[in-house]
């Protein structure tokens, strides 16, 4: 099996050098994902140069399916880039697995280079919308990574506290005076956004939302959610859904 692989790669060695084909640069390849991870708006024209280079991989006669694994390899880099440059990662992961699904719902070529822009620039501005408030001290991190993975359950100060090894009362002031809001409120506002993302891109039943993210009865979620948005969670999905999240 090796010995086949490698008369393979032999093979399109010689064949590429025949159609003068090489791959580009590991340098120029590095600085899309080197601005993404810096939060710099250069990064979308870097990534929109690269992207229609003569010099990206071939794999798929195919051109739509030879671009969709060209995109996919992409995300993956310029994901672990926007986390090392401060996005949140499960916000991260869950941005990626979504435009993974608008990559594989695309039709054509068009479609897909507009979705690559459009998931370029999203990174872009949430990498330096994380560098505006970056959150230094392990504990909090650690903490807002709990809260953003455990949303359907109860959370507390005090139990975030325990698990960061510090006391109730300093842990509370450390994270207010890092993230800019109390524990309760930053919670709250990360329910609302998932809330959100229910509403335009599952099926989820009102109550099943409600109930998802811990709510103590969907009447509070509900005032909750207008507080946020300014409209109840019937009224947000009948105006905004969008089916399969690709409309």
């Amino acid at each position: 099996m090796k010995e086949n692989i490698e008369r393979q790669l032999a093979y399109l060695e010689f064949a590429n050098r025949e159609n003068s084909f090489r791959h580009h640069r590991y340098s120029d390849e590095m600085l899309q994902y080197e601005l993404i991870r810096d939060g710099d708006p250069r990064a979308e024209e870097e990534a929109e140069r690269m992207i229609h280079s003569a010099e990206m991989g071939h794999l798929s006669d195919d051109p739509l399916k030879n671009l969709l694994y060209l995109l996919i390899c992409n995300i993956t880099l310029v994901t672990r880039f926007a986390i090392s440059g401060g996005m949140e990662a499960e916000k991260a992961y869950n941005a990626s697995d979504l435009y993974i699904r608008k990559f594989d719902g695309a039709r054509t070529t068009a479609e897909l280079y507009a979705l690559h822009r459009e998931m370029i620039a999203y990174f872009v501005k949430a990498v330096a919308a994380a560098k505006k408030g970056r959150i230094c001290s392990r504990q909090i991190v650690g903490a807002v990574e709990y809260i953003g993975t455990h949303l359907h359950e109860r959370i507390t100060a005090a139990a975030l506290a325990k698990t960061a090894g510090l006391n109730v009362s300093y842990f509370s002031t450390l994270f207010k005076r890092e993230v800019g809001m109390s524990v309760t409120e930053y919670v709250i506002s990360k329910r609302m956004e998932a809330a959100e993302n229910m509403l335009l891109y599952s099926d989820y039943t009102l109550t099943d939302i409600s109930d998802i993210l811990c709510f103590s009865s969907y009447s509070h979620f509900a005032r909750t959610f207008r507080k946020y948005y300014g409209e109840s969670p019937k009224q947000y999905r009948s105006e905004h859904f969008r089916a399969n999240g690709m409309k």
